[in-house]
């Protein structure tokens, strides 16, 4: 019998990333192919790239170069957003066999066989974005406790940084009942949590089919999706990914508040807190409109665990603007903040914007916003010193020792046999260590 192909997988970027991966994997598995580790060697390596910042570009070309150290000799595919934006700038990356385009990737294996004959390098098959129209489903596996189940995919919005409607192509989404189907084949793998993703999750049911090119209206919204998620009931925890402030409605809020399994956690963009820089990034929304979601979460849950992401250095964001996001985000009740240094992206319109801000000047205002962060994280842990709160329990990162999440999203260690590997306990939470990790122990 011959010794089947090896396959490693790397992924770049965000969970839906991540899901997408997952099922790559499982298309190869499912031809005979085994999977090894990324940085063992292999016949085929595959990166899926990210494309969200510069740095993520260069990252790409990193990866590729680490694969050709380990296998000279493999065939190297690059899909993702990285790969849908600029195709031929991949291709020209010494190693590379093959780069997929959006609509291409997810039919990977027919080009597999191709390359291996192929005499020359950097072959590209990336049509134009529009004709990834279709939506394809995915989900992760390989973490015990956790999987990320794409729901939606694509962007139908007009963010002036943004190259992601450019990498992914419009708005498009799966049916309630496929996602129904999926969430029972994710459950018979014994899995305890299912993190919902998407693009822009919030505009689910947008696209969900494509008839004669023309995409159908919506019928079943996100928020008759997770109604009937819970009808369903088979699986313990649900998380909502990030979501839009205009598309997180009080109807989801409230919904949220009251359920069995959705957990009181939001990640909500902002991206600034001043207006006349949302109105530049040509944001859907207004700063009152995201204030007034925090407080209608606040109202309803007030455990609940809210996190948000900014851009600092957008293209003419003076300092009085800066200090209006810094000074409405110290006002806000909200738990942590992914911060972005504003990068230049070809193709969209900031780049065109006057007044780029130095970038020793972005990296410092990125900094006080981390600094802002930490203690809103502090804060927000402090408050659950002594409480007792259900854990679902994962690998730790030492012997003998098991992590885990709360509900609201706190992380707890403590000395646990390995047995206890995605369970449920309820535990308290004791000493809050320097890295904002709770000790913890059996209630």
């Amino acid at each position: 019998m011959s010794t089947p192909q090896t396959v490693a997988f790397h992924t770049l970027g965000c969970k839906l990333n991540y899901s997408e991966t997952s099922s790559l994997t499982r298309m190869f598995e499912e031809k005979g192919f085994q999977e090894v580790q990324f940085y063992d060697p292999a016949d085929i390596y595959v990166i899926n790239t990210c494309s969200v910042t510069d740095f993520a570009d260069k990252k790409c070309r990193n990866i590729v170069r680490q694969a050709m150290k380990k296998s000279p000799e493999a065939k190297i595919v690059v899909v993702g957003c990285y790969a849908q934006l600029k195709p031929e700038e991949i291709a020209a990356i010494p190693g590379v066999d093959l780069v997929l385009g959006a609509a291409e990737k997810f039919r990977i294996l027919e080009f597999v066989e191709g390359i291996s004959k192929a005499t020359d390098k950097g072959m590209v098959i990336a049509g134009e974005v529009k004709e990834a129209n279709v939506f394809i489903d995915s989900f992760s596996f390989g973490d015990r406790t956790r999987s990320f189940l794409k729901v939606q995919d694509g962007c139908d919005y007009k963010c002036s940084f943004c190259t992601i409607p450019k990498a992914r192509g419009s708005s498009r989404s799966d049916t309630v009942e496929n996602v129904l189907k999926n969430i029972s084949i994710i459950a018979e793998k014994g899995v305890k949590e299912i993190v919902l993703t998407g693009v822009n999750l919030g505009d689910f049911g947008n696209g969900t089919a494509v008839i004669e090119g023309i995409k159908n209206k919506k019928d079943d919204l996100f928020i008759d999706l997770i109604r009937d998620i819970e009808k369903q009931n088979i699986i313990q925890r649900f998380r909502i990914s990030s979501i839009e402030p205009n598309l997180l409605t009080d109807e989801i809020i409230h919904f949220v508040g009251q359920s069995n399994l959705f957990l009181p956690h939001f990640h909500i963009p902002l991206q600034s807190g001043s207006p006349s820089v949302l109105k530049k990034m040509r944001r859907r929304y207004t700063r009152d409109l995201y204030q007034s979601r925090i407080e209608t979460i606040r109202k309803n849950m007030p455990h609940a665990c809210i996190g948000a992401d900014i851009i600092v250095g957008f293209p003419g964001e003076s300092e009085e603007e800066f200090m209006e996001t810094f000074d409405f985000i110290h006002s806000l009740d909200l738990s942590y903040l992914h911060v972005f240094t504003y990068s230049e992206r070809a193709s969209t319109p900031a780049i065109s914007f006057d007044s780029p801000v130095p970038m020793s000047v972005r990296r410092e205002r990125n900094e006080r916003l981390r600094i802002l962060s930490e203690k809103k994280k502090r804060a927000f842990y402090s408050r659950y010193i002594g409480a007792e709160m259900e854990v679902l329990f994962e690998q730790g990162t030492k012997k003998g020792f098991l992590s885990g999440y709360t509900q609201n999203y706190l992380k707890i260690s403590m000395p646990g046999d390995e047995i206890l590997i995605n369970t449920l306990a309820k535990v308290r939470l004791k000493n809050l260590l320097p890295e904002l990790v709770f000790e913890a122990e059996f209630a």
